[in-house]
């Protein structure tokens, strides 16, 4: 078994507003999607059998600022096997095993905060309005020396 290096999902996500934001791996940059969602109508649903309850995340889920991805990505189907995997984990006596799956579902489809970051992506309300974090910029200092000050007596305490 091989020991070290990079795996998938070593390490922390990646952070959007971190100070050091040179790194090649940020040249792709980040997806950034609208916080009002998908605003067109669920699609229709593609499996059999649809319950009441289905039909209500199904239409819930399709309003998600990710449905824009899904939609693009062509994952209709795969929404739709997450929604009943939903459906049946809420049930009382539901598996284990069903609600492991659920959870990874949520992570491929982008509902969590780990994955929407390691996919790169982003919600904002206005990306015009939205505020930029920059560093504030100290006066550079000529030696180290320069850095310590002088405290008076009792002026620590």
């Amino acid at each position: 078994m091989p020991s070290g290096g990079a795996r998938n999902r070593s390490g922390p996500a990646p952070d959007p507003n971190a100070l050091n934001r040179d790194r090649p791996s940020d040249k792709a940059g980040w997806t950034v999607l609208p916080a009002e969602g998908r605003t067109a109508p669920a699609p229709r649903w593609p499996l059999v059998d649809r319950n009441g309850r289905e039909a209500e995340v199904w239409e819930s889920f399709w309003r998600k600022p990710q449905a824009l991805l899904w939609e693009r990505d062509g994952l209709v189907e795969y929404v739709a096997l997450f929604v009943r995997q939903l459906v049946e984990a809420e049930q009382e006596r539901a598996s284990a095993e069903n609600r492991k799956t659920v959870r990874m579902m949520f992570a491929d489809l982008y509902l969590t905060p780990d994955s929407m970051a390691r996919a790169r992506i982003r919600i904002v309300a206005d990306e015009a309005v939205e505020p930029k974090k920059t560093p504030a910029k100290a006066a550079p200092r000529k030696s180290a020396r320069s850095r310590l000050t002088v405290v008076p007596d009792g002026g620590g305490a």
